[in-house]
């Protein structure tokens, strides 16, 4: 038995909260600013930007936001802005991770996924630095392992890595 949630009975557990509209352009997370919030992508598409370059790009219904804000009680550190008109549910943290043990182990299981990946990308940077890959080759892989490891929200994204930034 896992005690990882189902991601659909996560989602359906979702439905008693507020939902938030944003338009293209529109900042849904400011880098900086400490909102409290967990914001859950419904439908559309977001680009998570860090000192002003585009790291990553999610439209995975699903996808948390401010999980590393609200965890360890610090501000944001990138913003989140809508590529595309974009719906999210919106939660206190404390509140929704205090009370629904669903929502902190989907929470916890996405950044476990997250850490993996992120190990698996240092041991890939390790070997390529071993056989003397180009530089380019080796940036690359830096900049993939930046995305894990920031407050990005992308998060699903990299769930079992179907998305690679650089295919």
């Amino acid at each position: 038995m896992s005690i990882i949630p189902d991601t659909a009975v996560f989602q359906k557990s979702l439905a008693a909260l507020p939902l938030a509209t944003y338009q293209p352009g529109e900042t849904v997370l400011a880098a900086g600013s400490k909102t409290g919030l967990l914001l859950i992508l419904n439908k559309g598409a977001v680009a998570i930007v860090r000192d002003g370059i585009e790291v990553a790009k999610v439209a995975e219904p699903g996808a948390v936001f401010g999980e590393l804000s609200a965890l360890l009680d610090q501000p944001h550190t990138a913003d989140v802005r809508a590529s595309e008109p974009s719906q999210f549910h919106v939660a206190n943290a404390d509140a929704l991770l205090g009370q629904n043990p669903i929502a902190l182990l989907y929470v916890a299981s996405t950044l476990a996924r997250r850490l993996d990946a992120a190990n698996q990308t240092l041991i890939e940077l390790k070997s390529q630095i071993q056989m003397g890959q180009p530089r380019s080759v080796i940036e690359k892989t830096v900049e993939k392992m930046e995305i894990l490891l920031s407050d990005s929200g992308a998060s699903l994204a990299y769930a079992g890595y179907p998305y690679d930034p650089y295919a």
